[in-house]
């Protein structure tokens, strides 16, 4: 009887220094302000909540980059779609969670300044484009090979990922106002787009009949996966990430629309109010100039019948 050993990929545990540091300096940065706005008047627009999305993020990113997973990408195709789909989606929506327009004053007008110098690169579009076109473009053999086999490209990748993930998302949430706002069913296209075409990303690997990567290819059977089964898994990941995350925004986005409209409803109701109480205003000035009017003729006409009936 033959028997089959499982081989296990060598696991290491422990957080990577940088990414450590980073999230240690945006934690630092970020409970600052959400003290001074929590005992500010604006305290409601910093609950509890907030903080600990923005503070996840940050704990997201250290265990992206750190290990078991940083580790575990190296000898499975499946671990570092894991490490890329969090730094990719996760990562940025939990710290644009975390914030909203107050706990951003201090920098709003900074952000907008930019936004107007650097033009079609801040627009939706070019989130869009740059979020679709950097989970192609990465996942070509060529690059995917050079990234897993070289530092360097590999922390390129990585930044690009976090990158146009952060931008396509800041969009979607857009804590401050901005010039180029989507309104409507703008978000849901938008949203669907992306989803749809990283989606068929995901397809495609699941479903390819060969290893794609010979960077995995080489790799021994580790858990028991040859390298057509961990591509398969890492697709499918994709593709499953791309549907919840899709599912969740919809959600979001579909009751922040009915606050917005109920807001707008609101606010519409008391411009009306404030229409007609200007209006019952002036009308109620325009009744009492007309009656001092009449009563200032009427003692005109009194004078007069007085002076006449003296001659």
């Amino acid at each position: 009887m033959q028997h089959f050993r499982v081989v296990s990929p060598p696991v290491t545990w422990g957080p990577e220094l940088a990414p450590l540091l980073l999230a240690a300096i945006l934690w630092g940065v970020y409970i600052r302000r959400w003290i001074t706005v929590r005992r500010s008047p604006d305290r409601r627009h910093a609950p509890i909540w907030r903080l600990v999305s923005f503070f996840s993020g940050g704990l997201v990113l250290v265990v992206a980059q750190g290990n078991p997973i940083d580790g575990l990408g190296d000898y499975l195709l499946v671990m570092h779609m894991v490490q890329h789909l969090l730094l990719l989606d996760v990562f940025p929506l939990l710290l644009l969670f975390g914030l909203n327009r107050v706990i951003m004053r201090p920098i709003t007008r900074r952000v907008q300044w930019i936004e107007q110098r650097i033009g079609f690169l801040a627009t939706p579009w070019f989130g869009l484009v740059g979020y679709t076109l950097g989970m192609w473009i990465w996942h070509v053999p060529a690059l995917y090979n050079a990234a897993s086999e070289h530092t360097t490209v590999h922390l390129l990748e990585h930044m690009t990922f976090t990158a146009v993930g952060f931008l396509y998302w800041w969009h979607l949430l857009r804590p401050i106002p901005g010039r180029d706002r989507m309104t409507a069913m703008g978000p849901m296209a938008y949203m669907g787009v992306t989803k749809v075409t990283v989606g068929l990303l995901g397809m495609a690997l699941t479903f390819a009949p060969k290893a794609l990567y010979d960077f995995y290819s080489d790799q021994p059977t580790y858990w028991g996966l040859s390298a057509v089964a961990d591509q398969g898994m890492a697709g499918a990941l994709m593709a499953t990430e791309q549907v919840l995350i899709m599912g969740v925004a919809f959600g979001v986005l579909f009751m922040r629309g009915l606050r917005e409209s109920e807001q707008q409803a609101v606010r519409e109701e008391r411009l009306m109010d404030r229409a007609e109480a200007a209006k019952a205003a002036a009308a109620a000035r325009e009744a009492e100039e007309q009656a001092a009017a009449e009563e200032q003729a009427d003692a005109d006409q009194r004078a007069a019948d007085t002076g006449f009936m003296r001659i």
